[in-house]
Parts: structure tokens; sequence; C-alpha cells
């Protein structure tokens, strides 16, 4: 050891001498040039410091000239800026005695420039503010990007006052116009949105570069929190529409959701296509307006209404000869799946089974017009009589999905079916009314016609039927017939179901009230509606607000502020004054759907913190509290389990016991809740008697104050957590992460509502590592986290027939083969897969994947909210009904072209051309012009679109009137087009 120390300075001594060998060399490395420059600079700092004034200007201006005339690679600092660094206080004392204006401020921009060197923040800016102010660009990019650096840092200080504002902004303004001159327009867009300023940009894009611009700042959005989200998209819409982008701007109203800002662009449009477009995209968007007072006022509403789209969708299908129409059991193939070797112990006529044949039956064939069940009338009363009660309402609205769009035909074939004197039928016509006219606004509008007669009516079942019905024919209507205040008025008759007294207006009829609201009110954040229904949640005692169905009010109060950001702040707070666990969990929803799809990170942590909380529910407790004896858990179904039962009753110690998957294990030395000896424990032969068991013992001591049961909220903020970050992809991508977390070492509540959650962020978009996600949970030991998997399978793969997927499930209808709910579900989940034959798609997003349609995603959350308590609800085998709000969602993924007719004019044709369609690629802030498609197939119109495809015309012999090919889009002739002339040899 000693030998070592002793050592050591030695060494140093020897590394030192190294040290100084290696640098001696550096310093004599320097060329004869760089000597001399180095030596002149010297030379004109040792003038700046003499007393000689006249010499100042000049050797000012010899070093300016030096400087500039330093052309060095970017990865290293300029020569004369690094032989200048020594002398940088010394300049500042030269500027300070300096007296002649133009000389000083000819060194304060020398100083400016040295500046960056320098280890003084904002000297910089502020040298440049006290200099002579020549154009910005001549000291070079690299100068105008660190004066831009040294901005955002320096705006937003602490006590800068007005004056000093000013100048900030002054320069603010030069380095934005010199970005915008040398094509750097990110650079431009970033510095105002560091300063708040993004006002300032208008004045200064051109119309080269707007495009470039306004899909730089929608593509920030996602990116960046509220209100700076609104304010990116609104100064987009001003760009576009300073230089007459009509459609653009509309594109940029809907994304705000600002009605009035549409119309008034409808306004200023000239170009009659131009006009129809726009009309079409707010009907795929299902925003519906009157047209009246304009000159083309039938043409706009009846592209905007949809009610031509069954005709496209025909024709399509046509082309891929996909007419036939198919049944269930040619999707099931059950003759495929793995069979049992002592025959089927399910009933295959099951009343369950007869049900989802009739579901499958509707999504499958869903817009085509033709089925083998539904056509002949004896038949389809035979399937309705198969089923019983609320499941005869199902099968009869299951119609509507066959004759969706094509309101002449669908009302007639439902017509038959009024008149029976079966009232559960008659419900299920009403509702098949309303799925038919969803999404299609036609003029005469035969749903209010025909369902408003009934929205009072005498007998419960009616009235859910018409209300439903009514929900789904006007989701997001924007019409005098929905919105009049008066008799008739759509919205007025369901606002009077909430406060009615009646024997019929049962707590199903004014939940589903309140449901339909929100659909037709979805996003307008209408507070007087969304007043009403909290009225009628706080005229309810804390026992009726366990009942189910109040969970709808709560739902169409959040649905109404679904994507209005801080409008719902309000709401959010009053909805806390319920009860809890009831006044948390609709809070929150609000607060949820208020940011579905903004990829609002601060929300998201937000929620991730209301997951991490936990919460002890005793199993004794929920038997007793919930419906029928029907646990909202599984719980119920897990200790009813007659071994495991037996074993908790044997032991002595329940402490020691692992709790039965589903229920949180008690913690050792906690204090126990029902207050009875460990040994009193019974058998628990049946659920009833350990419920009446515990109410006895908790009346004869008073229990320990509890934390409230608050798991309900934390199953809408997984929820939550999927609908914020469906909004873009590196937000989707993080909460994928966090699920995997939360299953690991979340509660129960939240591993049910984790594949929910994971179905939302992949809408009809089957990727492989969600698919291999769900696959897992759907053999989950839970038996509610398997029901909701398999249900998330079904969203997931909707309409796009995934081969992996539709094995998957196959697999999962001989492992569930037992078990008649989850046998069910996995047919359910079937027919979505191969939803419209594998045309249509759920996902909410259109447009080039940039516009959300909100009633889409109302359908969605809708459907995946009562999942969260299913057998209260979907599996119930009473609201089985609900599983229709999907039909808001199903949209046609085709790309159909139009062109106007020379024979009468006015009106379009259909018209087939050319198109290349491939992968999208993503092309913002790239420089020139990009390919915007990358491995790409032509096809001729009408063609199908995958998740994620984009299309463009081959050729140019059409120009199209949007620049994004998806849905109806409308051509016009090319003037300039010449045709390809092949010449022939002779």
């Amino acid at each position: 050891m000693v030998a070592t120390t002793q050592q050591k300075p030695e060494q140093k001594k020897l590394d030192d001498k190294k040290g100084t060998g290696k640098n001696e060399p550096k310093k004599e490395e320097m060329t004869e040039e760089d000597q001399k420059l180095e030596e002149d600079l010297n030379l004109l700092v040792q003038r700046l410091s003499e007393p000689d004034t006249s010499l100042y200007k000049p050797s000012l201006e010899t070093m300016r000239s030096l400087i500039r005339a330093s052309t060095t690679s970017m990865t290293s600092v300029p020569k004369p800026l690094k032989f200048m660094r020594p002398h940088y206080n010394k300049m500042k004392e030269i500027y300070a005695s300096i007296a002649a204006t133009d000389v000083k401020k000819l060194c304060a921009d020398i100083i400016s420039v040295l500046a960056m060197t320098s280890d003084e923040r904002t000297d910089t800016i502020n040298y440049r503010i006290l200099g002579s102010h020549e154009p910005i660009g001549d000291w070079g990019h690299e100068y105008v990007r660190h004066l831009a650096m040294e901005m955002s840092e320096e705006w937003k200080k602490e006590g800068t006052s007005d004056a000093r504002k000013t100048e900030l902004l002054q320069l603010t303004q030069d380095i934005v116009s010199h970005h915008m001159k040398h094509n750097a327009e990110v650079e431009a867009c970033d510095l105002l949105i560091e300063i708040e300023r993004l006002d300032l940009l208008i004045t200064y894009v051109q119309e080269v570069d707007h495009q470039r611009v306004c899909l730089y700042l929608l593509s920030c959005a996602p990116l960046t929190p509220d209100p700076d989200n609104v304010i990116l998209i609104r100064t987009a819409l001003q760009l576009y529409l300073k230089f007459n982008r009509f459609l653009e701007s509309v594109r940029c109203a809907i994304m705000v959701n600002d009605v009035p800002k549409v119309r008034e662009i409808f306004a200023k449009a000239s170009d009659p296509l131009l006009r129809k477009q726009m009309a079409i995209l707010l009907g795929r968007h299902q925003i519906f307006l009157d047209y009246e007072g304009a000159d083309d006022s039938d043409a706009l509403a009846e592209l905007n209404s949809n009610s031509h789209l069954y005709e496209y969708f025909h024709s399509l299908a046509r082309e891929l000869d996909i007419m036939e129409p198919k049944t269930p059991e040619g999707i099931y193939k059950s003759h495929l799946e793995h069979s049992r070797p002592f025959g089927n112990s399910s009933q295959p006529d099951s009343t369950r089974m007869n049900l989802a044949a009739a579901l499958v039956n509707g999504f499958v064939n869903c817009g085509f017009g033709v089925d083998k069940m539904m056509a002949e009338t004896e038949e389809a009363s035979r399937w309705f009589y198969k089923n019983k009660e609320y499941g005869m309402l199902t099968a009869a609205a299951s119609q509507g999905l066959i004759w969706r769009w094509d309101i002449d035909t669908g009302l007639a074939q439902c017509d038959r079916f009024l008149y029976i004197n079966d009232d559960y039928i008659k419900a299920g016509t009403l509702l098949a009314i309303g799925i038919i006219s969803s999404g299609i606004q036609d003029a005469c509008d035969p749903a209010s016609a025909l369902l408003l007669d009934h929205v009072q009516s005498d007998r419960s079942i009616m009235r859910v039927g018409s209300i439903l019905g009514l929900g789904l024919a006007y989701a997001n209507s924007k019409r005098e017939t929905v919105t009049k205040n008066e008799e008739r008025g759509v919205i007025f008759e369901l606002k009077k179901v909430l406060s009615d007294q009646k024997p019929s207006a049962i707590p199903e009829v004014k939940g589903l009230a309140g449901l339909s609201l929100g659909l037709i009110l979805v996003g307008t954040a209408d507070a007087e509606a969304a007043m009403e229904m909290l009225q009628a949640l706080m005229d309810k005692s804390e026992t009726e607000l366990t009942d189910p169905n109040m969970r709808f009010l709560a739902l169409g109060i959040a649905l109404i502020f679904l994507q209005t950001q801080d409008k719902s702040d309000v709401f959010v707070e009053s909805l806390r004054s319920l009860p809890d666990p009831f006044g948390a969990m609709v809070s929150t929803l609000v607060e949820v759907c208020a940011y579905a799809g903004t990829g609002n990170v601060l929300k998201i942590q937000k929620l991730l913190h209301l997951c991490s909380e936990h919460y002890e529910t005793p199993v004794a407790e929920k038997k007793s509290t919930s419906r029928g004896g029907r646990g909202a858990s599984s719980a119920a179904a897990a200790t009813a389990t007659p071994a495991r039962a037996a074993a908790q009753g044997t032991n002595t110690d329940t402490t020691a016991t692992p709790a039965p998957s589903g229920t949180p294990a008690t913690v050792p030395g906690a204090p126990r809740r029902d207050n009875a000896p460990p040994t009193a424990t019974p058998a628990a032969p049946s659920a009833g008697a350990t419920a009446a068991g515990t109410g006895a013992a908790t009346d004869a001591t008073p229990a320990p104050p509890v934390k409230p049961d608050l798991s309900s909220q934390q199953a809408v903020a997984v929820l939550g957590i999927g609908l914020i970050a469906m909004g873009d992809d590196i937000g989707s991508q993080m909460a994928l992460r966090m699920f995997g977390h939360l299953i690991r070492y979340g509660e129960p509540v939240i591993r049910r509502a984790v594949p929910l959650a994971l179905s939302l962020l992949s809408v009809s978009n089957p990727q492989l590592n969600i698919l291999e996600t769900l696959s897992k949970f759907s053999h989950d030991s839970d038996a509610d986290t398997a029901h909701n998997a398999i249900f998330a399978m079904g969203l997931v793969g909707a309409g796009t027939n995934n081969a992996r997927l539709v094995a998957m499930l196959r697999n999962l209808a001989s492992y569930h083969y037992k078990d008649q709910v989850s046998l069910m579900l996995v047919r359910i989940a079937q027919g979505l897969t191969h939803l419209g034959k594998g045309t249509m798609t759920l996902n909410p997003w259109h447009s080039d994947r940039q516009l959300l349609s909100p009633s889409a995603l109302a359908s969605l959350l809708s459907i995946c909210y009562c999942f969260l308590d299913a057998n209260n609800t979907v599996l119930n085998s009473r609201q089985h009904y609900l599983l229709y709000t999907l039909v808001l969602a199903m949209q046609p993924r085709m790309l159909t072209t139009l062109i106007e007719d020379d024979m009468k004019p006015g009106s379009l044709k259909q018209l087939n051309v050319s198109v290349r369609v491939g992968q999208a690629v993503d092309v913002v802030a790239q420089a020139g012009k990009p390919k915007t498609i990358t491995g790409f197939q032509t096809h001729t119109t009408p063609v199908l679109l995958a998740h994620g495809e984009r299309a463009e015309l081959a050729n140019d012999e059409y120009i199209s009137v949007t620049p994004h090919l998806e849905g109806l889009v409308i051509l016009k002739k090319n003037p300039e087009y010449q045709p390809v002339v092949v010449s022939s040899k002779k």
C-alpha cells in the first residue's frame, strides 16, 4: 500500500509533462492566416482603447467586416468570435466610453454578435436593441436563432415593463420576417408560440408557404395544453381564410366546434362545387345545418343530410361483389371450432344465442338492405318470437341496421311491425326507425313524426324504444326541428321526460332520456339542458342514485360537454356536491369528456393519480348494496363458489386467507369492517344470508368511519386516459405503457376497465400488440375482465375482417363454450369484426385523421361506459339494446369520386377514376414537396381505405376540390390536362 501511495505524485508529474507536451504543439498549429487575424483583431481592440476617437469608426467597421467574412463550418465557433472572446468585457467598457451615437450603435452591434460566445444571458438581445437596427440576417442565420432562443426566456421574465416588451416585440417581428423569407417557417411559429403572440404570424405568411405553416400549427395543437391548442387551430383558420382556402378553414372551424363560424365561411364561398364538398364534409362529421336562403339550398341540404349515402355504399358493394347476404352461422363457422368429444353442453338454441344471432345478422349485413332473416315478414316474426320480452325488442331493432341510411325502403319494411299487438316488437321497431335515420337528416323528419308520439306513452317499454331511437336519429343535429323550444321539438319533449311523474317514467326511461339528450346536444356545452339533468340527479336520494340507470343521466351531462375543454369547469365543481361515490364519479366523467381526444398530458397525470388510490371494499357490503343481489363486480360470483366459501368459513383467521380474485385482500392488523368475531363467519351457503348477517352486525355496534368506495371513479379515470390519449400517436403509445402498469398493480376495478380503454386507443385498427394483450385478458379468471376484453376485441377489429382476430375469436368460442354470457359476447365480437362485411369502420377520426366526429366518439364512450358495470346494464338480459349506441360510429370506409353531371347541371354523378392508395406519410415541416404516401397500389374508385391509408389521384386529368381524398370526393376537369399520346413506330 505504501509503495503505491508514494508512486502517485511521481505519476502525476509525468502526466503533467505529457499534457504540456501535447498542448504546446496545439498553440503552434495555428495557421499564418489565423495568427494574422488574431493580431489584427488585437490591434483593433488596442486602437479602440486609445484616446484618438477618429480611429474608432474605421476600426469598428474593419472589425465588422472581419467577423462577417468569417465563413466557417456550423460545428465550430467562427474564428473572429473565438479570438475576440477574451476582449469581451473590454469591448463593453469601450462601448460605455464612446460618445458619438453612430459609433456607439456600431459598437453595440458588434458586442451583440460577440455575446453569442459569452456567458452573459440576454446580452445579445440588449445590445441588439441598442444597436443600429441593420437587417437582422446580415450577421448570419446562427445569430438570428440565438436571438430567438434568448427572446423566449427574456419575454417570460417576471416584471418586464411595457416599454421593454414593445422593444422585444419589434425585435421579434424582425426575426419572424427573416425566418419567413428564408424557409424557416417552423422556427417562426415556435418563437411566436413561445411568446404567445401567434396573431403576428398572419401578416408575415405568404401564399407560397401558408400550407406548410398551417399544417405545422394543426399538428402542434394536440401537443399543447388548453387554451393554446384552440389558439393554434384558430390561427390556422384565419390563415386559410386570408388565402381563400374555404374548405380547409371549415375543417379548422369543425375542429373547435364553432358552428356559427362554419355558417360564416359558407356565406363567403362562392364556388358551387366547393360549397357542395363542404356540405359533404359536414354530413360526414354529422353536423346538420339548415340552408334556407341559399341559391343552392336544396342541393346542399341533400348532400349535408347524407340521403344518397346508401346508393354510393351499394355501388361499392357491387364493385366488390359482396351484395350476397350472410348468415350468422356463415360468420361463426362453428364447424371449424375445436369440438368437444362429448357433445356441446350449451343448448344451441338458447335465448342469449338467439339474441347474439339477431345482433350479428344486423352488424354483418349493415347498410346492405338485403339479408336472410328479416326480409320475409313471417321469417322475421319467427326470429323475434324466439326471444323473450327485451330480447324481442333488441331482435326487432336489428332490422334498422340492415336498412341503415335507406329511409324510404327501411321505413316501409319497419311499417309491417308497427301494428302488431306485441309492445316489445313495436318498441324494437321504433328503435329500428331511429337507427335507420341516424346520420341521415331527411327534410320530412319521419323519425320525429313517428317516435315523438310514443315518448309520453303510458307503457314504459314503448318509451324506451322511442327515446333511444330519437337520440340516435338526431345525434349532433343543429336543425330547427330538433332545437325549437316548443311542443314537438325533440329536445323540448325529451326534457319533459326528466321531470315526468307518470308510473311509466321508470328510472330506465329517465336514464335513457338523459343519454339521448347527451347524444343530441353532444359537444354544445348547453348549460340549460345540463342544469336540468343535474337538477334531476339532485332530487334523488342517495339510495336512488345507486340505481344503474342514474349513471346514464350522468353520461348525458358528460356528453354535452364533450371536447369543450375549460367550458366544463363550473359543472365539474357543481357535480361534486352530489353524494359520493356518485358525485366523484360524475365529476371525473364530465372532466374526461371535456378533454377527450386532446392528448392533454396534465389531465392524464391527474387521472393516473386517481388510479393510484386504494379502497378497501368488503365483499359482503358490496353484495347488499348491488341491485337484485347481483354484484356490480364479480366479487359476488367469486365468493359464491362453494369450495372457496367453505374454505373461508372453516379458517378461523380470515386475514390469513388469500382473497378470491376480484376482491382486495384484507390487510393483517386492519380494523375488521363487519365487527363480527372471526369465527362467527358461517360457511356462506348463500350470498343473501351473509349480506343479512352483516347488516345485523353493523346495526349492533357503530362501524368505524369508512372512506367512501370511489372505485367507480377509478374505472372512469382509466377509461378517461384512453379517451384523452387517443388524440395523438405518441400519447397513445405512452398510454399503452401506463395500462401495462395499471394491469399489474391496479385494483380489480381498474383491471376490468383497462381492456375497454385499450380498445378506445385503437378502434377499428387491430394492432398486434393490443390484440395479444386483449387475448390474454379474455382468458382471465375474473369473469368481468374476460367479458370486457372479448367485447374490446370486437371494437378493435370492427369492420376489418382481420384474419388473426377471427382465428382468436374462434378459439375463444370453444374455450367459453359452457359460459353463455361469454359465448354471446364472442359471437357479438365476431359480428363486429365482420361489420358491413368488412367495409365499415367505427373509428371516430376522419378527414386524414384530423377531425374527431363527436357523435361517433359519444357512441363509443357510451358503450364502453355501459361495460364498466356490464352486469347491471348490457349483460342483465334487459338492456342489451344499449349495444345499438354503436350505430352512430358506423361509417363506410370508402372513397367514391363524383363529378358534375353535364346532362343535369347542378347535380352530381359517380365517376370511376384511377387513384393510388398507400400508407400515409407524415410530411409536417419537411422541406420541398415530399411524397405523402408510400408503398402504394393503383385502384379504380370506388375503393376501400384501411386505417392509416391515404389516397391521391393517379393522373392530372381531374383536380379534386378537397385536398383529402376520403368518403365522397368531388372532382372537376383539369383545363390544362394534355392526354399522353403514345406514338407508334411506322
